[in-house]
């Protein structure tokens, strides 16, 4: 069964849900321990996914795969940590172990940084974000290409943030054009611009962004990270996930999108 679901904003937003055959299709995702991953993964596991639960904490990991399989979800906890190029070599060999592809790699592991002022940030503190944020995409994206260019139709989902988005730091009435900070903002505006850049080099592969919130009424998921202060929940904040993890061949690839449709740069 294929579904055709506009966002709600814009009939640019179009994509078709591929339900076809959902329980022969693999997906990784990164930080899928807690917040939005593991309810990501709870959702695609309802399809009857494999999901490939990556998780830094392997205790965290075993006990959020452990919650999921009870749920009825088909799951394999991958230890993974973004940041080390042997732990995402040793993901790979072990997701080699159960598949010969991978239809959707969803990057959504993130690290939030400390909120240092511009004035007192160092090259450290920008560097500890960026070797999660930007590096760990990187790095695991290049890692699992070849079973990617194994699918069928394969897509990667890139979980970005609105505060990447010039269109939104710079509106004085969006709550990130107040908050000065250099790490976090930055590392997802050069995240943006990796994918898009995937996304053209790539036709073969589908390359999107996501942000989990509502940009035009200037609301975000609440999540660890955010400390719980956001106003929608995981749920709503994967909405926009679950929809490019589902494209169909003729999806769309390179755009950037929030649960309402798509998102200025």
């Amino acid at each position: 069964m294929r579904t055709l679901t506009p966002c709600h904003s814009s009939s640019d937003c179009l994509v078709s849900e591929d339900m076809t055959n959902s329980e022969q299709t693999t997906v990784l995702i990164t930080g899928g321990n807690k917040g939005l991953g593991f309810e990501a993964a709870r959702r695609l596991g309802e399809q009857g996914w494999t999901i490939f639960l990556g998780s830094r904490d392997e205790g965290r990991g075993r006990a959020a795969a452990a919650k999921l399989t009870d749920g009825g979800a088909n799951v394999v906890m991958v230890p993974l940590d973004v940041t080390s190029d042997e732990s995402v070599k040793d993901a790979v060999r072990l997701v080699r172990e159960h598949t010969d592809r991978l239809d959707v790699l969803i990057n959504n592991a993130g690290a939030p940084g400390k909120v240092i002022a511009p004035a007192d940030a160092t090259v450290d503190e920008i560097h500890s974000v960026y070797d999660t944020n930007v590096y760990g995409p990187i790095r695991v994206t290049h890692a699992f290409l070849p079973l990617l260019q194994a699918a069928d139709n394969p897509r990667v989902v890139m979980v970005s943030s609105a505060v990447g988005a010039f269109s939104v730091v710079t509106d004085p009435e969006q709550t990130a054009s107040k908050m000065h900070e250099l790490a976090y903002s930055s590392s997802k505006a050069a995240l943006n611009m990796i994918t898009v850049r995937y996304a053209q080099a790539l036709p073969e592969i589908k390359f999107n962004l996501v942000t989990p919130g509502e940009v035009a009424n200037r609301k975000f998921t609440a999540t660890d990270m955010n400390n719980h202060t956001g106003q929608l929940t995981v749920t709503e904040g994967t909405d926009p996930i679950i929809k490019l993890a589902m494209i169909d061949a003729d999806g769309p690839t390179g755009i950037f999108i929030d649960r309402l449709g798509p998102v200025a740069w």
